[in-house]
């Protein structure tokens, strides 16, 4: 029985449990409180309206909201899937920051709506997040929130109701990986250990 090398076989222990930790932490920490937060979310489209929030806030996603767009500022285009683009417009309010206004989807890429601001009724969303991929992992900033409108301007088609499942909830998914992970890193450092051994038994039996 060849002795296990000390230092490589420590450090690969340590990453294992830290793997797999990481799984129960996704499982019975991360998940539960998902499964709370999407629950709470699921009761937020019956509530009475609110103003427009000042500070973004994800608990308030799918309220129901009325805003005054004082002044539509500029507009763009986002992917709406089926859909084709939504028509989001940046307004100027009483509030320092701008508010965002999705007022109806087209799929016209090329489309320019005609829509001169006042009182907007809808609910609560996400805006589309411009950060990279890596950059929104690490931040814990809450996405910027925006109105949804209910009714469109001439030349849009409605947008959706709101939908829950667009709230994503991985962690059950992201456990499994973290255990997979630590049995595939097991398995390779076991398969490494033989291959060693095998070196070393041949390196004694030359002459």
């Amino acid at each position: 029985m060849r002795r296990m090398p000390v230092v490589p076989t420590v450090l690969v222990t340590l990453a294992i449990a830290a793997m797999i930790a990481l799984g129960f932490w996704q499982l019975f920490d991360r998940l539960p409180k998902k499964e709370a937060f999407l629950a709470q979310l699921a009761t937020n489209p019956a509530k009475p309206p609110i103003a427009f929030p000042r500070s973004n806030d994800d608990r308030l996603l799918f309220r129901r909201v009325e805003a005054m767009c004082l002044q539509p500022m500029s507009s763009t285009m986002a992917g709406a899937g089926a859909s084709g683009f939504r028509w989001i417009v940046e307004c100027r309010t009483k509030a320092e920051a701008p508010m965002a206004v999705q007022l109806g989807t087209t799929r016209d890429p090329l489309a320019k709506p005609v829509w001169k601001g006042g009182v907007v009724r809808g609910y609560l969303s996400h805006a589309p997040d411009s950060r990279p991929m890596i950059a929104a992992l690490f931040e814990h900033t809450p996405q910027r929130l925006m109105v949804v409108a209910d009714t469109p301007p001439a030349g849009l088609a409605p947008n959706a109701a709101p939908d829950l499942s667009s709230v994503p909830n991985n962690h059950l998914a992201y456990g499994v990986q973290w255990f997979l992970f630590a049995a595939v890193a097991a398995v390779i450092y076991v398969l490494a250990l033989r291959l060693r051994n095998r070196g070393m038994v041949r390196r004694e039996r030359l002459p």
